[in-house]
């Protein structure tokens, strides 16, 4: 069974009429921690998933969307205009992960936070546990790809890692200025 970083619901427990966006539903073991936060600090969640996961609760502090996570037109006419937290657990692809975190940064409020799912190669290398060449090599991809957006906007978020289960990367931000375009990180990996 694959658990929930607790890392995750202990960086916003304590915050105050909490907005909430989760991207991925699935059978909604993390939209259930989330409902508990909102409903103790009276807060709001709104889920998004392309499939109809409508009955995981009827609780009214909960909205659910039926929606791709990148139509953001339709997403940012029922969502409020501010958010405190941003929940990425869709489509763990680099290029689709960097869409998303650019598409919805300025709606996050200072001091809020960006939680990225699924951001660890580890548990999916050849005779692991999970052992998955696709989750592998697109979860190694979108870490270093947080790596390269941070580069260049570590002064805008602070962002740690947690390696338990899958991995989770944890942004929190600390200015509102615009999010500066990545850059690509030059190592000297295969320098002589």
């Amino acid at each position: 069974i694959i658990k929930i970083d607790e890392n995750l619901f202990e960086n916003i427990k304590n915050i105050k009429k909490p907005n909430i966006l989760e991207l991925g539903v699935q059978k909604g073991r993390s939209t259930l921690k989330f409902i508990e936060i909102c409903k103790i600090q009276g807060g709001k969640l709104f889920s998004v998933d392309t499939d109809d996961c409508s009955n995981v609760s009827k609780d009214p502090v909960w909205k659910f969307i039926k929606s791709r996570d990148d139509n953001f037109e339709k997403i940012k006419n029922i969502i409020p205009k501010k958010i405190d937290v941003l929940y990425i657990d869709t489509l763990h692809e680099a290029n689709h992960v960097e869409k998303i975190i650019y598409n919805y940064y300025d709606l996050i409020n200072k001091d809020g936070f960006i939680f990225i799912d699924d951001i660890s190669h580890l548990p999916y290398l050849k005779n692991k546990e999970r052992n998955n060449f696709y989750c592998e090599i697109n979860n190694q991809e979108t870490f270093y790809r947080i790596l390269e957006i941070y580069d260049n906007n570590n002064h805008n978020f602070d962002l740690n890692f947690s390696f338990k289960s899958s991995g989770l990367a944890i942004i929190k931000k600390k200015t509102n200025n615009k999010l500066e375009a990545k850059s690509k990180i030059i190592t000297r990996k295969f320098n002589i």
